[in-house]
């Protein structure tokens, strides 16, 4: 049964359906059947938080969470990882380590995407503590650049004016000690954004990339990819249009892909548009590309340059080599 605490957080907390939706944001985006797949995905997200922020016990947050689609459960476990991370940076405990090393481990990179939305709602002060504390992996703590990437798609999504009319950039903070970079997965997050807030149209994100300025063309590009790959929205001819369009930036795209496939692997469904996805924007097959993700995988060791971003360079050699379908 839901906790009177939990309600009051949720009421104060947590976006509406309404206000999640396209309309809600007023973006301009002609309805279609893919445009309510896109926004069936935010509205997920706050199905899971507020199933998370009024429960008090995992394993019945587990059970809920359980009974979402596949294609759709890791935006429900993304909104569950927000509403722990706001109760254990606020309120002290353990809660999102628990869930992300349960059931909810499969959909760890999305999580990571959730706890970037916590940190749109936090103070600064309280980001130091929305890391939970897992078990070292191949993931983690590498990739959990995407809670910055997270951060960025929450502001150009609620902030649509400042951060994609504006463009502009937020302060740095030093995120895994390195604050140089956090505009830039930043800007992975706004590029992911750009996807959902042109309701999936290549043409229309064509002009909203080439608003910003050329050096971050790159990483927005890389988050577009990721948003196309993992949540679909438009078919395959408009996916070899958004190919072309990203133009020398097309192995950026296909980065984003790259991971996007790895994240649906690792949780264990790949749905057609996906499959679509990785033929045409990063020219090889699911199967592939999840082999290049983890033979091109960098640990953790102090460098100077995150991890991420070399394993990201690496990505980008390997596509390099790859013949373009389409």
């Amino acid at each position: 049964m839901p906790n009177i605490a939990g309600t009051l957080r949720r009421l104060v907390l947590a976006p509406s359906l309404a206000s999640v939706s396209f309309a809600g944001r007023g973006f301009e985006i002609e309805p279609s059947d893919s445009t309510r797949r896109l926004e069936a995905i935010p509205r997920t997200v706050v199905c899971g938080f507020e199933w998370a922020i009024e429960t008090r016990r995992i394993s019945e947050l587990e059970l809920r969470l359980e009974l979402i689609e596949p294609e759709l459960r890791g935006f429900a476990y993304e909104g569950a990882a927000m509403a722990l991370t706001v109760l254990d940076a606020t309120a002290g405990g353990s809660r999102t380590r628990e869930l992300l090393s349960g059931k909810g481990a499969p959909h760890l990179l999305l999580a990571y995407i959730g706890i970037g939305f916590a940190m749109a709602r936090l103070p600064r002060a309280r980001w130091r503590k929305v890391l939970p504390d897992l078990e070292p992996s191949v993931f983690h703590p590498v990739l959990s650049w995407l809670v910055v990437d997270g951060y960025g798609f929450d502001l150009a999504y609620f902030g649509a004016e400042r951060w994609i009319g504006r463009q502009e950039i937020p302060k740095p903070y030093p995120w895994q000690g390195s604050p140089e970079y956090f505009p830039r997965a930043v800007d992975q997050g706004i590029g992911r954004a750009l996807w959902f807030v042109h309701g999936g149209r290549p043409s229309r994100v064509l002009d909203a990339v080439g608003a910003f300025a050329e050096a971050r063309h790159e990483d927005l590009w890389a988050g577009v990819g990721l948003a196309a790959t993992f949540a679909g929205g438009c078919g395959a001819d408009e996916l070899a249009a958004l190919a072309r369009a990203a133009g020398a930036h097309r192995a950026a795209l296909g980065v984003g892909c790259v991971f996007a496939v790895r994240a649906r692997t690792f949780a264990g469904h790949v749905p057609e548009h996906t499959e679509l996805s990785a033929l045409a924007l990063a020219g090889a097959g699911v199967g592939e590309l999840a082999r290049i993700a983890d033979e091109t995988a960098v640990a953790e060791d102090g460098a100077a340059e995150p991890a991420y971003e070399l394993w990201r360079q690496r990505i980008r050699q390997r596509l390099h080599a790859i013949e373009p379908i389409g």
